[in-house]
């Protein structure tokens, strides 16, 4: 998540100066075959003023549809903090010596409340590890060029600046070795988590330590991680549909492909110099449209490991120094912090 109020231009040139290059190229190539007589095609301003206006409200209807898959994934994000620090109040609450025939020790009270929150927090970056596998239709999993640039974004504006902490949200450090051995082969390990939990809310229910309100309560608790994972897991791999997503490409392309030949004819009337003056004119509306495009293409998947990302790691280690203070808890992981403006 970029988190600057604005984006400056030596940012901006990185991210699209190749744009501008190649447009200025194609540009300058139909301006020299008008100069030198080699082409003398008018195509007049109404048609493509008509395309360009379509292929506008084509690509903000895309982004349009874009953000609000960002959005939501911010929603269901906060949903988990909110719900994982109700978790933190139940299981600090719930989990006592009121309801047991057979006293606990205050250690083993402890232990069970860390157990929980511990496996609640392995949870956490389970999830947010499953979400951060590429899907076929995500510019990583593409081939050549696409591909490259999108292993290049990731690397320096994205998941790349948090390779540091990778250590700190390794799954093992939160499940004891066993369950971690067990849970880690499942396809779904996050899926696998949750139904741990309800099993040992079981066993602390046979056992007495919670009564039946209280079980129910937290399994309710437990049912609502699932269905946030489940909007997760919705949008990740459910893509923004394709012809929604693909042919808006085409029709920028279309456009720019047309806009010099009437662009350079019209400039021509003006100046001696106006057919040079075309050539920075055509280039930055064609910068313009497709960079509404490249907007849209990058914001459409929120779970791709860059700069445009919800910042699931910055949300779960908020979420485990809370849940490790409940558990009065001192030696603390540090929170996540920006790198040149961008929160992962």
């Amino acid at each position: 998540m970029i988190i600057t109020k604005g984006i400056s231009v030596g940012k901006l040139i990185k991210w699209s100066g190749h744009h501008i290059i190649w447009l200025l190229i194609f540009m300058s190539l139909i301006t020299t075959l008008y100069y030198f007589k080699i082409i003398n095609i008018v195509i007049p301003w109404l048609p493509v003023s008509v395309i360009g206006t379509a292929v506008a409200f084509y690509v903000g209807f895309k982004n349009n549809q874009a953000y609000d898959r960002m959005w939501e994934a911010r929603k269901i994000w906060g949903g988990i903090v909110n719900d994982s620090r109700s978790w933190g109040m139940m299981v600090d609450g719930f989990i006592t010596n009121q309801f047991t025939e057979k006293k606990i020790s205050e250690d083993k009270i402890k232990g069970i409340k860390k157990r929980l929150l511990y496996r609640h927090i392995g949870w956490l970056y389970a999830h947010r590890s499953q979400l951060l596998v590429a899907t076929p239709w995500e510019h990583i999993s593409q081939s050549g060029h696409i591909a490259k640039t999108a292993k290049m974004y990731q690397r320096k504006f994205g998941i790349g600046l948090v390779d540091d902490e990778v250590t700190r949200t390794e799954l093992k450090l939160f499940l004891p070795p066993e369950e971690y051995d067990r849970l880690i082969g499942y396809v779904n390990t996050a899926t696998q988590i949750i139904n741990e939990q309800s099993r040992d809310l079981k066993k602390l229910r046979e056992l007495g330590v919670i009564e039946d309100f209280r079980h129910m309560e937290m399994v309710n608790l437990l049912k609502n991680f699932y269905t946030l994972q489940g909007k997760n897991e919705r949008i990740k791999k459910f893509p923004l549909p394709r012809q929604y997503a693909n042919m808006s490409r085409y029709f920028v392309a279309i456009f720019i492909f047309l806009l010099p030949f009437s662009m350079i004819p019209e400039l021509m009337k003006l100046t001696n110099f106006g057919i040079w003056l075309s050539i920075p004119i055509a280039t930055l509306i064609g910068w313009i449209y497709v960079m509404m495009e490249v907007v849209g293409d990058y914001s459409e998947n929120p779970f791709q490991g860059m700069a445009n990302d919800i910042p699931m790691l910055s949300l779960c280690r908020i979420i485990e120094i809370d849940l490790r203070e409940i558990l009065e808890e001192t030696d603390l992981p540090p929170a996540i912090e920006a790198k040149k403006g961008i929160l992962m």
